[in-house]
């Protein structure tokens, strides 16, 4: 409720009024100018120019509904498809009372709704209660994001650290994780914009892209003359490095225990123990077929290929990004549900543009190297350097 107090020291904003009648913009414009300052746009198209050019300098907008040029319903549209209905708040001004209309206005993002004629007093109060209760809403989003951030950043780090002590035990540089996670976003987020049946939301894709870190986690029991070998593996040998599938998920699996319920630990699990099967059920452990694969396992198994290819190994230079893209194509590193081949040639540009500029994550990868170089050789000098750990074989 707005006291005569909380009016006083409302610090005063800015109001875009949208409307192709000039008597309802003086009447507003009476109504509101000692609260907030005032623009006037003559219709849906004059505002969207306006709203394009200020962007969050605006407080406020009082949108007509029945317009010549642009509607305001187009004008909501507008708002939507520029993420500006994030920013700005609405408030429907129309004759119109038909309950279709408001719904309609409601569902496009309105904040309000105030029919013709109205009350002055009325109207002022709305709009400053919707400022005010607009703008305490995205403080309280903001603290509730920070909070989510510190704990998603805290299980990130912890699970990145993991999963480079992996990384440097199989002797890859660590990058392998960052590419892992990017490859899996890019190509999540392509499948959720090209097919709508796919439903992740920006928490689940998070959820899955950081599960990914874990996906070769079972490696940590493979032995070292096996992981390093620097060249082809025996039949015998492969036998055992494939083991490390279902052993990265039935360490997962303890956590499932103590966790039944958290999305991290089931996508952990489900990546672990299937990002080696294949569409035609050639892979392993468990030969699963087609889409009994869970979808997110199939985009890891893809982005795990993809870089095995395109980064540098002792028993092979990097293949280019359209070499890596062909082999794919061509089933040489196993057959691939085709659906996620037409994300994968969808998001290429994406995929091979971050990769080449680091995904922004240089600083962040520094950080994780210098905590598992600290993890590992703690111990003393006379412990090996990371360098020369690196050096030794990997196999993916």
């Amino acid at each position: 409720m707005i006291t005569e107090n909380t009016e006083k020291s409302f610090k005063k904003g800015t109001i875009l009024i949208a409307d192709d009648t000039k008597l309802n913009h003086r009447i507003l414009r009476d109504i509101l100018s000692n609260n907030f300052d005032i623009i006037s746009a003559m219709g849906g198209a004059e505002a969207l120019q306006i709203l394009n050019e200020k962007g969050k300098e605006i407080s406020l907008l009082l949108l007509d509904i029945m317009m010549p040029d642009v509607d305001g319903f187009a004008v909501l549209e507008g708002l939507r498809e520029s993420n500006l209905i994030e920013e700005i708040p609405v408030i429907m001004i129309s004759a119109n009372t038909e309950a279709a209309t408001i719904n309609k206005a409601y569902e496009l993002g309105a904040w309000d709704y105030i029919t013709r004629p109205f009350n002055a007093t009325a109207v002022r109060h709305r709009a400053i209660n919707t400022v005010l209760t607009f703008a305490k809403e995205k403080k309280l989003t903001a603290a509730v994001l920070e909070q989510v951030l510190k704990k998603e950043n805290g299980e990130s780090m912890m699970i990145s650290i993991l999963s480079h002590i992996v990384e440097f035990r199989n002797g890859e540089s660590g990058l392998h994780v960052l590419h892992i996670n990017a490859i899996t976003e890019l190509l999540l987020r392509q499948l959720v914009k090209s097919h709508p049946e796919y439903h992740f939301s920006h928490k689940e894709i998070s959820q899955i892209c950081l599960a990914s870190s874990l996906h070769d986690i079972g490696k940590i029991a493979i032995p070292e003359e096996i992981l390093n070998k620097p060249g082809r593996l025996t039949p015998e040998e492969f036998k055992i490095m494939k083991t490390h599938a279902a052993i990265g998920s039935d360490l997962i699996s303890h956590s499932m225990e103590a966790y039944p319920d958290e999305p991290l630990i089931q996508y952990a699990y489900g990546i672990c123990r299937w990002h080696h099967e294949r569409w035609d059920g050639s892979g392993y452990p468990d030969g699963l077929k087609g889409d009994s694969i869970p979808i997110y396992a199939q985009i890891v198994s893809i982005a795990d290929v993809y870089d095995a290819l395109t980064s540098e190994r002792v028993y092979k230079p990097p293949f280019t990004h359209e070499q890596a893209l062909y082999m794919i194509d061509r089933g040489e590193c196993g057959i691939f549900n085709p659906l996620l081949l037409k994300c994968l040639h969808e998001c290429a540009d994406n995929i091979r543009s971050s990769l080449g500029n680091g995904f922004d994550s240089v600083n962040k990868h520094q950080r994780l190297e210098e905590a598992v170089h600290e993890a590992i050789y703690m111990a003393g000098p006379e412990r090996p350097s990371v360098s020369s750990v690196r050096k030794a074989s990997p196999k993916s």
